[in-house]
């Protein structure tokens, strides 16, 4: 669609004029003679720059200039002023518009300058129209739920999100916090530069220190070119660090000197580089107790704890379970390629007991495997897991059999991730890997 330019001329042997040649540079073209029937086509037809003379007969362009750009920021105006006369240009400028011609002067100026105005309208035009896709794929309208928890938490996500300052999320696992982090950096500033995340449990040391701050060639074996680090990657946006309370203490420092001066140096490097990075950062541990047990730097705590919000688990926003399972069996009733399915009463009232111990995420887990099973049109309880998944195993079950069961959960609500079930379960990688050899898992 052709860009759209509004004239304002009280010279029609001008207008007729500029019309021509501007419409043969593509530009569709409105005319006006004056102010009023310029404000008229304002308020009636969709404009992208407006070329405006200076001395009109019911009033001064500058000052139109500056109530079009107080009420239209969208729009470019350029300015239309008496030969040598500065100080109309000067005033034009002040008052918002993109620059300004010398009538009889400028004529080799104008195509060009014109073509750089409605460019820029073109580019606002598309940056907003990614800010309104980013705002509708990660805004906190994705955060599903009615309860007065979960409430609170979206109000202090979006009080905050509007600023700079670190936040800390924290919950138990499969509460939502990665969801959380992607909405506040969709709706802050930064929002059309890059969101960065990295689990901090999912790497060891070196490599995590790597991953961070990335590394010059030859700093270690295997280094054999320069890699940027996340926080170079997100620079000028967000870095999510997911599972902060599992970083190693002298990346802890690394960290902190960061979010004091931005700095910090590649490893195998010494030449120091400055970052603009905003830090959100989740855990499921208690930092407070970490660090007074000196598993945490407490000075890093108050840095990342500049805002704090609390998830809720599912367990204390048990009421919002019927809109997250209407919501998910929609989506994967989608993804299977299936009719949408009802959902039963029974079905509902044996979901709502379970105790959900990897909450939103375990609840998912459990609605898409029972939309793949169902072959009906409504969903049932029996095609929810077997009771002794969630509860206490039965009487005479003999204590190997109960470990069996309970790794094979974890490592269901882990997504088969052997590093994490290690965590959740509280015992080493290398035990759980001996563990699944003795049970043929």
């Amino acid at each position: 669609m052709p860009p759209t330019l509004l004239l304002i001329d009280d010279e029609l042997k001008i207008r007729t004029l500029l019309s021509r040649i501007l419409s043969y540079e593509g530009y569709e073209v409105l005319q006006a003679e004056n102010l009023a029937q310029a404000g008229h086509l304002l308020e009636t037809k969709p404009v992208d720059v407006i070329l405006c003379d200076v001395k009109l007969p019911d009033g001064n362009g500058l000052d139109f200039c500056l109530s079009v750009k107080q009420q239209h920021p969208e729009l470019e105006i350029i300015m239309l002023t008496a030969y040598g006369n500065v100080s109309d240009g000067v005033q034009a400028m002040k008052n918002g518009a993109f620059d300004y011609l010398e009538k009889g002067e400028d004529n080799e100026r104008m195509i060009p300058l014109l073509h750089k105005a409605a460019e820029k309208v073109r580019m606002q035009k598309q940056i907003h129209r990614l800010q309104e896709q980013i705002g509708r794929q990660f805004s906190f309208d994705t955060v599903i739920g009615e309860s007065e928890a979960i409430r609170e938490a979206v109000r202090l996500a979006k009080k905050v999100a509007k600023t700079d300052a670190s936040v800390l999320l924290l919950g138990e696992t499969g509460t939502g916090k990665e969801v959380f982090a992607h909405a506040i950096h969709a709706e802050s500033p930064r929002a059309l530069k890059s969101f960065v995340a990295v689990n901090c449990s999912a790497f060891s040391h070196e490599l995590l220190e790597s991953e961070l701050f990335g590394h010059k060639a030859g700093a270690f074996t295997g280094a054999v070119k320069d890699k940027k680090g996340l926080f170079e990657e997100a620079h000028q946006g967000t870095l999510f660090l997911d599972e902060i309370g599992e970083m190693p203490l002298d990346l802890q420092a690394r960290l902190l000197r960061v979010l004091e001066n931005g700095a910090f140096i590649k490893v195998g490097d010494t030449k120091e580089l400055k970052v603009d990075v905003r830090i959100l950062a989740a855990t499921n541990k208690n930092l407070e107790k970490e660090a007074a047990e000196h598993r945490f730097r407490e000075d890093l705590l108050y840095r990342l704890s500049v805002f704090q919000i609390q998830l809720p688990s599912l367990a204390e926003r048990a009421e919002d379970i019927p809109l997250l399972t209407e919501h998910f069996v929609r989506v994967f009733c989608l993804k299977s390629k299936k009719k949408p399915l009802k959902i039963s009463k029974a079905f509902q009232n044996a979901l709502m007991p379970l105790p959900f111990k990897g909450n939103i995420r375990e609840l998912r887990n459990i609605l898409e495997r029972a939309v793949i099973l169902c072959e009906g049109d409504e969903l049932k309880p029996e095609l929810l897991p077997h009771p002794s998944a969630h509860h206490a195993e039965p009487a005479g079950l003999t204590l190997a059999a109960a470990e069996k069961a309970q790794i094979l959960r974890v490592l269901q609500l882990a997504h088969g991730n052997k590093t994490q079930a290690a965590k959740m379960l509280g015992i080493g990688l290398t035990t759980l890997y001996q563990k699944l050899k003795d049970y043929g898992l």
